[in-house]
């Protein structure tokens, strides 16, 4: 061999060496947009299946105190407030679907995933949830707790 062709690399294996970095910083770069646009972007908001269910017994909840309840296909929160009402809620959070809770401490629903707060009646305070929670109806049938969707006006 000349010292031409020694100081050459060879086209196919810099070709190869170039597909490898690309597609890892391609990669790179999507593993670094894909969670900024779930962020900009939430989910959109599903059905929940059902009409109303039962959500709970009389028995079941002290005041100032919450339970997270199946209706549906999805979860629900239902809150019993210190004066004894009761209200009811959609346990999912608007920002990425993670199941809400409620805080007795503070009196205020908290999504942990990403610290969202929400209020009583449900409108986002603080963090990152885009929209307020779905409130539900919330009727006493013997000694079940019966939470139904609200009715269209």
């Amino acid at each position: 061999m000349t010292g031409d062709q020694l100081s050459r690399p060879e086209p196919m294996r810099r070709r190869v060496i170039g597909i490898f970095l690309g597609s890892g910083l391609l990669a790179s770069f999507a593993s670094f947009i894909y969670p900024v646009l779930r962020y900009l972007v939430p989910p959109a908001v599903a059905d929940l299946g059902g009409d109303e269910a039962v959500a709970a017994k009389l028995t079941d909840l002290k005041p100032n105190s919450g339970k997270i309840f199946r209706f549906g296909s999805r979860p629900g929160l239902l809150i019993m407030n210190s004066d004894g009402t009761y209200r009811a809620l959609s346990g999912t959070c608007t920002h990425l679907g993670c199941t809400v809770q409620y805080r007795n401490d503070l009196r205020e629903v908290w999504c942990a995933c990403h610290n969202g707060i929400y209020d009583l009646n449900g409108r986002n305070v603080s963090g990152p949830p885009p929209r307020p929670l779905d409130v539900f109806d919330v009727h006493l049938r013997g000694d079940e707790i019966v939470v139904s969707r609200k009715r269209e006006a």
